[in-house]
């Protein structure tokens, strides 16, 4: 070693172990997303229609005994408007899943309910009908 010469701090910072751990939770949580837009169990009508993508929205869910849901919280049918406006539903859109045992009016006073809240695109989930043997 020579007298002369120092040990200078080196001055770059290695970003590629960060890019790594980036891109890594990345993909995790673009596998785990579509797991959170479960909600509850609903047996959806059958119709013959083409899919929509519902990741991208809010989810309202009924099933046969009534029970109401936001997203994945469970609230009362005079707390579906608060609800909506906590989960930003006014600013993107809105799916509807409705068993199908869900009496006719119910669904029109909720999608009623909705559009008062400030919901300007409504989507009703239904499932493709099952092949016939």
């Amino acid at each position: 070693m020579r007298l002369g010469t120092q040990r200078q701090p080196m001055a770059e910072i290695n970003v590629t172990p960060l890019v790594d751990v980036v891109l890594v939770l990345l993909i995790i949580f673009m596998v785990t997303a579509p797991f959170f837009q479960g909600g509850l169990q609903i047996d959806l009508p059958r119709v013959a229609t083409r899919g929509l993508d519902v990741h991208e929205g809010l989810i309202v869910s009924v099933r046969a005994d009534r029970t109401l849901a936001v997203g994945n919280a469970v609230v009362g049918m005079d707390r579906l408007e608060d609800a909506l406006a906590g989960a930003g539903a006014s600013s993107r859109p809105v799916f509807l899943k409705a068993d199908r045992s869900v009496p006719y009016g119910v669904v029109v006073e909720l999608i009623a309910r909705m559009r008062r809240a400030g919901i300007s695109s409504l989507g009703l989930v239904t499932e493709p009908p099952r092949p016939e043997r």
